[in-house]
């Protein structure tokens, strides 16, 4: 198989590259969804007359949409295919939008939350699943990885518009622009990428799995021919295609256990785990929270949001290094490398936060321990960037075998929201109780993670789909 694959490496359309960014462009959503809330909490923290307790509520009512967004989005996947569920992804993230800017209570906004999580959940599953499944085996990963680039990129891009209308609106996200307070058009922005993704999806082709899947075999061939760059292993394709369907039913949840029907396969196990691994360790508490985080240790609201952009760029620069190394020295390496780097820096955090000291329920620290706790904090996401971040979602969109590929992917990316609602809805308890503490939690999840990893986790590179039996 490995030398049947190797023109396509050699001869790989530039279209793909397009094909690719479109359908990624959910998970630009997906991150800017995630992290818009970041510049918004304290705002609505003020205009609602809400605590601690109830922001975490809110921050995080996306997730449990999220949930179940990634298992609508399997099913959606395999029933009217994986551009009919950006289409309807697009449509959800446009309504919350809206709906966030204009809330008028911590009900309505919770709820238009939960709806923009729903199409979260959609992308989290159609975007790897769809690239995967147009990528020629040898440039999987890198094409692939274009889901996570596009999620760190939305991330960056929300801490810059957060800023942007923050200093238009006079230097706080509870003044108002255009008779709307700062925070409301940080949440409402979004409408401007979900219009985008929508039509974007509408400019690229179908998967050709699905295509064979559903008896449009000539249509399968233009698609493969087209992301391939050659017609030289069409054939060869789709006779694969069409032997892994042959044998197989539309799949259920029962199609996920083991034959004595008590546990779930050990490859969907891994998945899951996964997935949590990704969320314990704490990265989303960065990116959702940062901001009050900052606020919370003396840092005005303004260069609080200027270090969130900083993390912002540092994930982009993570990304970037994962993605050319994610196909050369393969997935398992990365994770490893990644482990033991977020063990230990956010060791270092707990240590620093340990100086802490409560005044007047404001967190005080002194300044050299605060500058090595930036530091820690920042190294951190680039750990989590060139590894984790990337290396989950390219293993989880190839890992499963074709049979269950999309259902399993939807089960393991509904657990990884479930334990980031944990962590996102536990912080601001956490936090008040000990930061230290929180961040003792998150590095030992990362310590955990290495023989998890060392010993569980398969290699993939360089396999094609078919062989993941």
């Amino acid at each position: 198989m490995t030398t049947r694959t190797e023109p396509s490496k050699a001869t790989v359309a530039p279209r793909i590259v397009f094909i690719a960014a479109a359908a990624a462009l959910g998970g630009f959503l997906f991150g800017y969804d995630s992290a818009v809330i970041n510049g918004a909490v304290t705002g609505i923290q003020h205009d609602f007359k809400v605590g601690s307790g109830t922001t975490g509520f809110m921050v995080a009512a996306a997730l449990p949409g999220a949930a179940a967004g990634a298992i609508a989005g399997g099913w959606l996947a395999d029933r009217i295919g994986r551009i009919k569920a950006m289409q309807i992804a697009a449509v959800l993230f446009t309504i919350s939008g809206v709906g966030s800017m204009f809330s008028y209570q911590p009900w309505d906004l919770t709820i238009w939350r939960v709806i923009g999580g729903f199409a979260i959940g959609i992308a989290s599953v159609i975007g790897p699943a769809y690239i995967a499944e147009v990528s020629p085996p040898a440039f999987r990963g890198r094409l692939t990885a274009f889901q996570q680039l596009a999620i760190v990129l939305g991330i960056a891009i929300s801490a810059v518009v957060n800023y942007v209308i923050n200093q238009w609106a006079g230097g706080t996200n509870t003044d108002h622009l255009g008779g709307l307070a700062a925070w409301r058009w940080m949440l409402g922005a979004e409408v401007v990428p979900a219009i985008v993704y929508g039509v974007l999806s509408s400019m690229i082709p179908e998967s050709p799995r699905f295509l064979v899947a559903v008896g449009r075999d000539a249509q399968a061939r233009q698609v493969l021919a087209e992301v391939e760059g050659t017609d030289e292993n069409v054939g060869t394709r789709i006779a694969e295609i069409r032997e892994q369907l042959a044998g197989e039913v539309k799949p259920k949840l029962v199609d996920l256990l083991t034959p004595s029907r008590r546990n779930l396969l050990a490859v969907v196990w891994i998945g899951i785990a996964l997935s949590v691994f990704q969320q314990f360790v704490g990265i989303n508490v960065i990116f959702y929270y940062s901001s009050l985080l900052w606020q919370s240790v003396g840092i005005n609201t303004s260069n609080s949001l200027l270090i969130s952009m900083i993390s912002a760029v540092v994930n982009i620069a993570g990304t970037v290094v994962a993605m050319a190394l994610v196909d050369r020295i393969g997935r398992r390496p990365l994770l490893l490398i990644g482990s033991v780097g977020m063990a230990a820096t956010l060791g270092l955090c707990a240590w620093m936060f340990s100086y802490g000291s409560h005044v007047n329920g404001k967190t005080t620290m002194p300044k050299g321990q605060g500058i090595a706790a930036l530091i820690g904090a920042n190294a951190y996401v680039f750990f989590f960037a060139m590894s984790w971040g990337v290396v989950v979602w390219v293993l989880l969109g190839e890992m499963f075998p074709n049979r269950i590929r999309a259902l399993a992917l939807s089960v393991a990316a509904s657990a990884q929201w479930l334990a980031n609602w944990l962590v996102t809805v536990s912080f601001p308890s956490l936090s008040r109780w000990s930061l230290a503490g929180a961040y003792s939690l998150y590095a030992i999840a990362a310590a955990i993670s290495i023989p998890f990893v060392y010993y569980l986790v398969r290699e993939t590179k360089g396999k094609t789909l078919e062989s993941m039996g």
